[in-house]
């Protein structure tokens, strides 16, 4: 087994004790755009009844509660925080099985899902280049592979995100409990730092190298969401 990193060790440790208000508080600090992101992010994915979509980094089980209600498929959730899955275990419906495991090491054979979707993932994994060969492998070809994460809005956008991330996320964060705190002081850093080493184009080469093809992407709510996705080959 793969030594856990320090990375994994504090993703795991910042997001363990927040299942039970996670998707409350991910709706606030995102000004209510998250589910928003979460629901396009879905309707990206070709799967239908009869065919089973893998979620990594699945949390508290909101996407894949939604892939089953729109698309009729199962899913699979897998996450690496057992937290997170015992707050999803209390929500989704039979249609979705919850795995714990790494999504650098996935524990599934060769192609077998008709989609996969991945939500904030990406920030946190030691090798983006290698996790996105790790998702690619398990998906059959033809199948939509479909990423949601923060972005970084640009040009005038830009300055209004910066005050909200350095000074109005913290202070919000602060009064609803030290683990909101903490979040809210990562947050704007973490993803000001991923997207400063992993430019959009740069990002997107790791999807045509992982054998995805028709990549496309979309920004939401100014830049603050980006949802890319792409046609295993």
């Amino acid at each position: 087994m793969a030594a856990v990193s320090a990375r994994h060790e504090h993703a795991k440790a910042l997001f363990a004790p927040l299942g039970p208000t996670y998707d409350r508080y991910a709706r606030l600090l995102s000004l209510g755009q998250d589910p928003r992101w979460r629901s396009f992010l879905v309707s990206r994915v070709n799967a239908g009844p009869g065919e089973t979509v893998l979620d990594v980094a699945t949390g508290t089980g909101t996407v894949a509660i939604e892939l089953v209600r729109r698309k009729g498929c199962r899913v699979v959730g897998l996450d690496q925080s057992p937290e997170m899955l015992a707050v999803a275990r209390r929500r989704v419906p039979p249609d979705v099985e919850l795995v714990e495991g790494d999504a650098e090491h996935l524990p599934f054979d060769d192609v077998s899902f008709a989609g996969l979707t991945f939500t904030y993932l990406l920030r946190y994994v030691d090798d983006p280049e290698a996790t996105m060969r790790e998702l690619a492998r398990v998906v059959r070809p033809g199948a939509i592979v479909a990423m949601l994460e923060f972005g970084v809005p640009r040009f005038a956008a830009r300055a209004a995100w910066e005050v909200y991330v350095r000074a109005a996320l913290p202070a919000l964060g602060r009064v609803i409990s030290p683990g909101w705190a903490e979040v809210g002081r990562f947050l704007g850093p973490s993803i000001r730092r991923f997207w400063a080493r992993y430019p959009l184009e740069r990002l997107l080469g790791f999807w045509g190298e992982a054998g995805i093809a028709e990549v496309r992407y979309r920004r939401l709510s100014l830049g603050g969401g980006l949802v890319v996705w792409g046609k295993r080959q």
